[in-house]
């Protein structure tokens, strides 16, 4: 009987969590590529801030995401440190909000919410057919809530499971660290709470024991960003998970005596169990937000005076903002993807910088450097691929799976832009300084014109690729036609300078049309991402048409 009892509890569980993995998907299918925007504009004070992570997590249904996407922002010097601090206590609020919602009896809406979310997933497509998913993990979530009810009626009665379950639960630090555990493995603390007040509502245990899950549930909510989030050897980028650590911390630490005085108030009061363990878990939340919001600024201080910025002792040619916690928010990852690429298209820009130095100063020591740096490109536009890769084994909405192209795209092309520098513009530059030749006055000032048009144009594709601005992809498609109109000029200008038999001229005829045809080659790899963002813009356009 009681084998039978806890196989039937943890299906329940484990439909429970399902129910909730379904939500967050879908929510992420639906508005994935919003989410990071929304973060990034409501950032004008605390108090927006703050009210952009309760409302962010609330829809998401987990203070994890909100966690990833804000300490990535906060890494990447996008959201300030207080800011980013603030949207994690509106976080923190936001995942009572469905545990609220859920703790009534709704349990009739389970067959609404499964039957309309089928109907929306298999007729539609896009966002409704995303939003079908979140309908039917709804409901699955109260269908678990449900059943859990049931199992734990009997379940109390079975005199080995409630001994276990008393034994488990009768030191309230025990039940915090069993909450904790509870919470890290499941990536949710919604689902502890929502446990703990189905447990709480059978009398499986006792009301102060509710409590210290409760806390534990908190605590153990803040440990899972502190290793998924951020860079492994930059303590700076941890200042966000730990300073909601410290925050869960310090309420923990706090409230945790307090726990048999509450659960006997509670009582007192005539406050349900139930109620009580829904109640609490708002209530602490609340109290934290109202506490920290004040000081968060002396409060981020401190992160900033003991979490220094690392010195950048990294290898090169290992990536810098690959998070690998972020698969399960595509969008997180794809900004990861993209402020990686941004990475390799600065050091294009240096690499071409660094071979037209040599290449018009003879200067041997920027050739040398241009070869450890094309190494340095390989191996990250290798690492983007990849990640790319793995990300689009999950499934991405059509924005999503645009956009994945585009990043991947763009880096292939960046990286053949390397190759062409390093392997034929540098070797230009090694045979003229071998030779000692120099360019006519002349041929030097077209090559530099013709330079300076390609790293404009490789500066305009970095925006491009980075805002999708269809008129900026558009005058970019312009300066190719521009720059094709340069090069004839410059061709027959260094004709005519041949026809008169000038000596520089002669010597270097090789060198400088080949100089012309690679910065051509590199400019059309840059130039591709225009091509790219036009035709997915169409693909939308298309699509919306078809809707």
């Amino acid at each position: 009987m009681g084998s039978i009892l806890l196989v039937d509890l943890a299906g329940a569980v484990a439909l429970l969590l399902w129910g909730l993995h379904m939500v967050h998907t879908g929510i992420i299918r639906t508005f994935g590529s919003d989410l990071r925007r929304i973060l990034n504009s409501a950032l004008r004070n605390r108090f927006s801030a703050f009210a952009a992570g309760l409302g962010l997590t609330a829809v998401l249904q987990s203070s994890t995401a909100t966690a990833l996407m804000t300490t990535s922002l906060a890494a990447d010097g996008l959201v300030g440190l207080m800011p980013a601090l603030a949207i994690m206590l509106g976080a923190n609020v936001g995942t009572t909000i469905i545990v609220q919602i859920l703790s009534f009896n709704i349990f009739a809406a389970f067959p609404f919410l499964i039957f309309s979310g089928f109907i929306a997933y298999k007729s539609a497509e896009g966002r409704l057919q995303d939003f079908g998913r979140v309908l039917i993990g709804l409901g699955l979530m109260v269908l678990a809530l449900h059943l859990l009810f049931e199992f734990l009626g009997p379940a109390e009665r079975a005199p080995g499971i409630r001994d276990l379950v008393k034994a488990a639960t009768g030191d309230p630090l025990l039940c915090v660290l069993i909450g904790a555990v509870l919470t890290w493995a499941a990536h949710s603390s919604v689902a502890t709470v929502l446990l703990v007040i189905s447990f709480a509502q059978a009398q499986f245990v006792t009301a102060e024991a509710a409590v210290a899950l409760v806390l534990g549930a908190n605590l153990g909510s803040a440990i899972n960003p502190l290793f998924e989030a951020g860079r492994a050897h930059d303590m700076a980028s941890k200042r966000v998970p730990v300073g909601n650590l410290i925050n869960r911390l310090i309420g923990v630490v706090a409230v945790l005596p307090f726990a048999g005085m509450i659960a006997a108030s509670a009582a007192k009061a005539g406050i349900s169990p139930t109620l009580l363990t829904s109640g609490f878990h708002l209530v602490f939340n609340l109290v934290l937000a109202a506490i920290f919001i004040v000081p968060l600024n002396t409060f981020a201080a401190l992160l900033v005076k003991y979490l220094p910025e690392a010195k950048d002792e990294l290898d090169p040619s290992q990536p810098k903002y690959l998070t690998e916690g972020a698969y399960t928010t595509p969008s997180l990852a794809l900004s990861d993807a993209a402020r990686e690429t941004l990475r390799i298209g600065d050091l294009i820009e240096t690499m071409l910088q660094q071979t037209m130095t040599a290449l018009l100063a003879n200067d041997k020591r920027a050739a040398d450097q241009v070869s450890q740096m094309d190494d340095i490109i390989d191996n990250l536009e290798k690492a983007v691929r990849l990640y790319i890769t793995r990300l689009t084994r999950e499934k991405l909405n059509a924005y999503e799976a645009r956009r994945a192209t585009e990043i991947i795209s763009f880096a292939i092309n960046l990286e053949h832009a390397g190759d062409i520098i390093d392997k034929s513009l540098r070797e230009i530059a090694v045979k003229k300084i071998r030779k000692n030749a120099n360019f006519s006055l002349e041929g030097a000032r077209e090559i530099e014109d013709f330079y300076k048009q390609v790293l404009k144009s490789l500066k305009l594709a970095l925006a491009v690729f980075m805002t999708s601005d269809m008129q900026s992809a558009r005058t970019l498609i312009r300066e190719k036609s521009d720059l094709r109109l340069s090069e004839r000029v410059a061709t027959d200008s260094h004709l005519s300078r041949l026809r008169e038999g000038r000596s520089e001229t002669l010597e270097t005829t090789t060198m400088h049309v080949d100089t012309l045809r690679d910065l051509k080659r590199i400019h059309s790899h840059i130039c591709s991402i225009a091509y790219r963002v036009i035709a997915n813009e169409t693909d939308v356009q298309a699509d919306s048409k078809e809707a």
